[in-house]
């Protein structure tokens, strides 16, 4: 089967920070969400694999191509959502469409862009300048839809927005991977959004990938507890991932494969999982 993305040995020097050396396989026809504290080097990824950025080592292909040997019409097959629209503002609706249809030629896709600016109720008569922050991420989406795109790469696009707005993108990315050869690589802080939409979870800590895994595996291998310090003790060291003290003793992050059958764990979110193991990093 095709992969989307195939990173193997990346890395990228910036300052003091490294991100890498980075291995990471995405399947086609799925949404992958990339988590991580700010400066773990999300961004820095997602400008690789857009060649915004070229790596020190290591090789980047996209849909089974080498990046360095994409041709203009393949680089159509890649869409993008930043966090801000990257157009002058004085552009109306007309001219960003006019615009992006000359980009594209016989990859643009005049109804679907029509449909999303429909469905989004984006006015046609303001300019950029006046548009607010989430019609700015609605109409970036709707221009990466619009000409075909195979890979859809968004960089905390949904930040900042109210949660209506990104449950509605949420939906048009499910709706968008109905299409098998269709794949979503998503960074964001809302780890909400990602627990309802994402297939697998890539976790980014300090320039290292810790782990990419299924959602659902990933949540069934741990669980929270609010134990006495006595109990904490009688645990193997080994099943502890973080933990959290509190005034009645200590709450903790567990893997469940690692604690007896008959122990009573909570679940646990994909914020829990990512906070607590930050925080069994730093300790």
């Amino acid at each position: 089967m095709l992969n989307a993305i195939e990173l193997r040995g990346l890395k990228k020097r910036l300052g003091n920070f490294v991100l890498g050396p980075i291995d990471l396989t995405v399947p086609r026809g799925c949404i992958v969400g990339y988590i991580g504290e700010n400066g773990a080097g999300k961004s820095t990824t997602i400008k690789l694999l857009l060649h915004l950025m070229f790596p020190d080592e290591g090789e980047i292909r996209l849909l089974g191509k080498d990046v360095q040997e994409f041709t203009p019409q393949m680089k159509k097959d890649i869409a993008y959502v930043f966090d801000d629209l990257y157009l002058p503002e004085d552009m109306t609706l007309k001219n960003v469409h006019n615009f992006h249809q000359k980009l594209y030629g016989q990859a643009w896709q005049d109804k679907t862009f029509s449909d999303l600016v429909a469905r989004f109720n984006l006015p046609d008569s303001k300019s950029i300048k006046h548009f607010s922050r989430g019609m700015k991420m609605q109409l970036g989406l709707a221009l990466a839809l619009s000409h075909g795109a195979r890979l859809l790469l968004l960089d905390e696009a949904t930040s900042g927005l109210d949660p209506v707005i990104r449950d509605d993108v949420l939906d048009i990315l499910l709706d968008y991977i109905q299409n098998e050869n269709h794949t979503v690589f998503v960074s964001s802080h809302i780890l909400s959004d990602l627990e309802k939409v994402a297939d697998y979870i890539a976790f980014i800590h300090k320039g290292q990938l810790l782990f990419m895994e299924t959602k659902d595996d990933l949540m069934n291998q741990y669980g929270i507890a609010s134990l006495s310090e006595k109990q904490l003790e009688e645990l193997d060291d080994k099943a502890i991932v973080g933990k959290r003290p509190h005034k009645f003793g200590v709450e903790v992050m567990l893997k469940r494969e690692l604690v007896p059958s008959d122990f009573e764990l909570e679940k646990v979110s994909i914020e829990e999982i990512m906070v607590y193991m930050i925080k069994g990093k730093r300790k």
